[in-house]
């Protein structure tokens, strides 16, 4: 498993204390995980499993996941957050698109966005850093501070 979360105590300033705290991932965390996994999925081949973790909620998350290469990908906080009836929601979400794409199984999707099967694979390296910050929508500041 790539990037587990690491749970780490917390202090408690009035009781003086260490207290153990849980902070469950969140959708925008599964960007890293899906960029190193896209990225390792080629060198490591079919011989070894990749979990993908952190952030995963949805039909969409777990997409994400498996185009990069993962074998699964967990979703332990969603089930935290939403019971166990998250999974029979994303396993219908995840059917109806992979049908509406004409994808016949998982397997056909699994590392179909890997940096070796991408149109772009520079994508997934440090050097695409500059292309991503000009993709911000440039908004040009008012001069007369009205807000219009």
């Amino acid at each position: 498993m790539l990037f587990n979360r690491f749970y780490q105590p917390d202090l408690d300033i009035e009781a003086l204390e260490v207290v153990p705290r849980i902070e469950l991932s969140h959708p925008w965390e599964l960007g890293l995980p899906v960029r190193w996994i896209a990225i390792l999925r080629p060198q490591l081949g079919v011989d070894v499993s990749i979990a993908a973790s952190s952030g995963a909620g949805s039909a969409s998350d777990v997409v994400k996941g498996l185009m990069a290469g993962a074998d699964v990908v967990m979703m332990t906080s969603a089930l935290l957050r939403h019971g166990p009836g998250q999974i029979a929601v994303v396993e219908s979400d995840l059917r109806a698109w992979l049908e509406t794409r004409e994808y016949a199984s998982v397997s056909q999707l699994r590392g179909s966005v890997s940096q070796a099967t991408t149109a772009d694979p520079a994508a997934f390296e440090r050097a695409n850093y500059l292309r991503t910050l000009r993709s911000w929508p440039a908004r040009r500041a008012d001069p007369t501070g009205s807000g219009n």
